[in-house]
């Protein structure tokens, strides 16, 4: 397992948010979560790399071992999970940079000035993301000039840049039309060979179409866990059924 949660709770405040999750997600496949908005699965994505201690009065309890490693202990650096942890989210947010100054923001904060590092770097995170012969002759050119779709896959090229472990997708298609959201689908496909990917998403169909297990969440709580075809063909629990099948949501 790369990533595992144990008995994991989280509060907003008073309002507890997650109750008593525990999961395991398994290396170099796609998770996805499922459920109706509000149900926790975004909350869940943000504790895997510690974007939730960005919010004021929250509180997480339990365990959740990245590489065996409790991300939460004392002596464990926020900034190192994440970017081992990479994000995307659920709008295209390129910086209002060039596209070469995206992919390079980071590296260069963790210490990498070499040009020809950094050059090598951006060509192979841009192939990564099937990006790279749309926007190799325009490298200097800024990022707001892309299509909805294309920044979106700078996006996932940016992530990729820090040589992640696992990437955290929070609904990446959900403001892209058919023809990007088939190709992001696509890119998630085929970067599952060498990268964990979970996915939180509203689109059933997708969540069948791209992952190998799916979890389905309800109030907070994980209400069924399984593999996809099971989850969508034969799920153990009536109120999975019902959510999948459009009875309530």
């Amino acid at each position: 397992m790369t990533i595992t949660t144990r008995n994991v709770d989280f509060f907003y405040g008073a309002f507890r948010a997650l109750s008593n999750v525990t999961l395991d997600f398994e290396k170099n496949r796609v998770t996805a979560l499922i459920g109706p908005s509000g149900c926790g699965k975004s909350t869940l994505l943000r504790l895997l790399n510690r974007m939730n201690d960005l919010i004021d009065g929250t509180r997480v309890e339990g365990e959740i071992l990245f590489e065996g490693r409790n991300i939460y202990a004392p002596d464990v650096d926020p900034v190192e999970i994440r970017q081992r942890i990479g994000m995307v989210f659920q709008k295209p947010n390129p910086f209002p940079k060039s596209i070469f100054n995206n992919i390079t923001f980071a590296p260069k904060l963790s210490g990498i000035r070499d040009s020809g590092a950094l050059e090598a770097l951006v060509e192979e995170s841009l192939k990564q993301a099937v990006l790279w012969n749309e926007v190799k002759d325009i490298l200097n050119k800024s990022a707001m000039n892309l299509s909805g779709g294309q920044q979106q896959r700078l996006c996932i090229a940016r992530a990729l840049a820090m040589k992640p472990d696992v990437l955290l997708m929070d609904e990446p298609t959900s403001a892209l039309d058919p023809i990007s959201t088939a190709k992001i689908e696509e890119l998630i496909e085929a970067l599952k060979k060498r990268y964990t990917i979970i996915i939180v998403t509203h689109n059933m169909q997708q969540a069948a179409r791209i992952s190998e297990y799916t979890g389905f969440f309800y109030l907070g709580k994980l209400i069924e866990f399984n593999a996809t075809d099971k989850i969508f063909t034969n799920p153990d629990v009536k109120q999975t059924e019902d959510y999948i099948t459009g009875r309530f949501g």
